[in-house]
């Protein structure tokens, strides 16, 4: 059974990662060529190193100390799963929060963890004033299917900050459910 909770500051550390598959074999990227999106060949491994690692415990403890939002999922008290959303408002009309993090480790994928985690920080960007979660999304195939099932398209406003930081992301947004009309 998953159980899902928002962490503290004190509990993001490098050890709550210990059990974490961050692995991902890619194949099929989406491109953007011309001004056309299309799936080339461009087969690596992603994975994180020990430094990444440090990176994201950075990361993560800010998103908390400055009001963000980090939710994790464990199962048998293992990190399996998690979300952050940055807690500043951004865009022309500051109508935007970013979905600066989520992750599923590889041994628990397709379980529906990520769209519970999606869906949580949804609810909490929608309560907190957003109209949008704005995501720099890794371009592969399967990355890329998860965001288009969950119902993200591609971006109205491209943050340039995530464009220059990891310039083959699909850049994307969804609409929050209380946003339309």
């Amino acid at each position: 059974m998953t159980e899902y909770r928002e962490l503290a500051e004190n509990e993001i550390c490098r050890e709550l990662f210990r059990q974490f598959i961050r692995r991902q074999n890619v194949t099929d990227c989406w491109r953007k060529i011309d001004g056309i999106w299309m799936v080339k060949s461009d087969p690596f491994v992603d994975d994180w190193t020990e430094e990444d690692y440090q990176t994201l415990v950075f990361c993560l403890k800010r998103t908390v100390a400055t009001g963000g939002f980090v939710l994790a999922a464990f199962c048998d008290n293992a990190l399996k799963g998690f979300a952050s959303v940055e807690p500043e408002r951004f865009g022309r009309a500051h109508d935007y929060m970013d979905l600066s993090s989520i992750h599923v480790s590889r041994d628990m994928r397709g379980q529906g963890i990520g769209r519970i985690l999606f869906k949580a920080a949804a609810e909490w960007a929608e309560k907190k004033g957003a109209r949008k979660l704005y995501i720099s999304a890794h371009s592969a195939v399967e990355s890329q299917a998860f965001y288009r099932a969950m119902g993200c398209v591609e971006t109205l406003e491209y943050q340039q900050e995530h464009v220059d930081k990891e310039p083959f992301d699909c850049q994307l947004e969804y609409s929050l459910p209380g946003a339309e009309g």
